[in-house]
């Protein structure tokens, strides 16, 4: 008879119990760390620190700074400027003045640095074929279109998306402006800013623009015989300040960053102060005229503003800023079910200052505020095409023509430019087999094509309406 080798104590196997059942007090016990204090959030904290400093450094040159990788011949035709290899090539050798590359290896490819490639553009947008777009469309005389990417669920791929249109617009040929407002600097580490303190945020310039109210206000007072409200030192500096002080230059030659920072967080307590103050200031309107003001917006063609995930302060001035108005989320019932509380709120929001505003207003026989956005999209991101499909439909029928029919696939590419604290665009195609990456950046050269759709579209519209207004 053969004997039960198992003990009376452990589960038959098919029928073992599931792992929380007879835990033993005295081993979990043994297990327990001493109680947490406040000064333990320290610790954990410079270890965050070390790690993250220890990632962010991956990829820095010798001088410890992030640098943008070349681009092989190969790319360039294929994603950069529309001409055939043999014709750019010749075109390189009849010129001897352009760029000519280098190559890492005897007879082996041409490589470029992107100053580079936008200088062979520019040759070819004056030389070329006018049939084709060397350049992206662009109306003179009008203002860079402000992006703001939104959404007060974690996890939808804010900041990735808003990071990886910045870089399309920047291969593409556009000036951008990247600000980043969400205090985790997420942003900001993608593309290698340092930022110190909240002096080198955006947090300045909603200063200033508060500064400057008061200082109106004060003259108010002084003309009704009232005493003025004082300046802080805070907002004396502020005052001294324009956004080029904190515009920094990033890897990129083309794309430019307002940072961000933990202490960025601190404008959530002080702007409601601010305004308690000076009921009178109007907060949303910060942003967009310091950018104004400071001459941001004839300097770029495309500002992306990444925001925080909550509708505080800072994605107000985000939101008020932007005219398209960007939402990721997933093809998940909990993703779908908190983007529509997220628009719901926006609603709330918004509805709730016009009504204040011009509640004043009628009182006085001012015109009324009514805030408009050129256009609203949401966009599905970490899609499985095979276990989310139908969740999507159903999704795309209820929101309409306000969710993207673009849908942006989750790829290996995607993981692994996570780990090298960089985009997909910066990831050098030889680590991959060269098919696998021309299928893993297709994603999001179609969400490009969308978003540059949608901007072009608004753009027209708004240069077709001022040719009316002239004739």
């Amino acid at each position: 008879m053969a004997r039960d080798i198992h003990r009376k104590d452990t589960p038959r196997a098919g029928s073992s119990l599931p792992p929380y059942f007879s835990i033993d007090p005295d081993a979990a016990l043994a297990e327990l760390d001493a109680p947490a204090t406040t000064a333990g959030f320290a610790g954990i904290a410079a270890a965050c620190a070390q790690g993250r400093a220890d990632l962010a450094s991956r990829g820095l040159n010798e001088e410890g700074k992030k640098e943008l990788r070349l681009f092989s011949t190969w790319e360039i035709t294929r994603y950069l400027i529309p001409v055939a290899q043999a014709h750019f090539r010749r075109v390189l050798k009849a010129n001897p003045d352009l760029p000519q590359g280098r190559s890492e290896t005897e007879g082996g490819a041409k490589w470029f640095t992107l100053e580079e490639v936008l200088r062979l553009r520019a040759f070819f947008a004056a030389q070329g074929s006018k049939a084709k777009d060397y350049t992206p469309y662009r109306p003179e005389g009008l203002p860079a279109k402000m992006v703001a990417v939104a959404n007060f669920k974690g996890g939808v791929g804010k900041t990735s998306t808003a990071a990886h249109l910045a870089m399309s617009a920047a291969l593409d040929g556009y000036k951008v402006l990247v600000i980043d407002l969400d205090s985790q600097g997420s942003m900001t580490s993608i593309f290698g800013g340092k930022v110190d303190d909240e002096w080198q945020t955006a947090f300045p310039l909603l200063a200033r623009h508060y500064g400057e109210h008061l200082r109106l206000e004060n003259q108010r007072r002084l003309d009704r015989g009232d005493a003025p409200q004082p300046l802080d030192e805070a907002l004396d500096a502020a005052m001294e300040m324009t956004a080029q002080d904190v515009i920094q230059n990033t890897h990129w030659p083309n794309i430019d960053l307002i940072g961000a920072q933990l202490n960025l967080y601190w404008a959530e307590f002080q702007i409601p102060v601010w305004r308690m103050a000076a009921r009178s200031w109007k907060l949303w309107d910060a942003l967009t005229e310091r950018l104004e003001a400071d001459g941001v917006l004839d300097q770029y063609d495309v500002i992306f503003i990444d925001t925080p995930p909550a509708l505080g302060y800072l994605t107000i001035n985000g939101l008020s800023a932007a005219d398209i108005l960007l939402v990721p989320m997933g093809a998940s019932f909990l993703e779908f079910d908190s983007t529509g509380r997220f628009f719901d709120m926006l609603h709330s929001t918004f509805a709730s200052i016009e009504e204040g505003e011009n509640l004043a207003a009628r009182a006085l026989g001012r015109p009324g505020l009514a805030f408009e956005w050129d256009a609203v999209r949401t966009v599905i991101t970490r899609y499985d095409s095979a276990q989310q499909g139908e969740l999507a439909a159903l999704m795309q029928a209820y929101m309409g023509r306000v969710l993207s029919p673009h849908k942006q696939d989750f790829t290996a590419l995607i993981g692994q430019a996570g780990e090298q604290v960089s985009g997909i665009y910066e990831a050098d195609y030889r680590d991959f087999n060269r098919e696998t990456y021309a299928r893993g950046r297709e994603t999001f050269d179609e969400t490009y094509a969308a978003f540059k759709k949608l901007l072009i579209g608004v753009w027209r519209r708004e240069a077709l309406q001022e040719q009316r207004a002239a004739e």
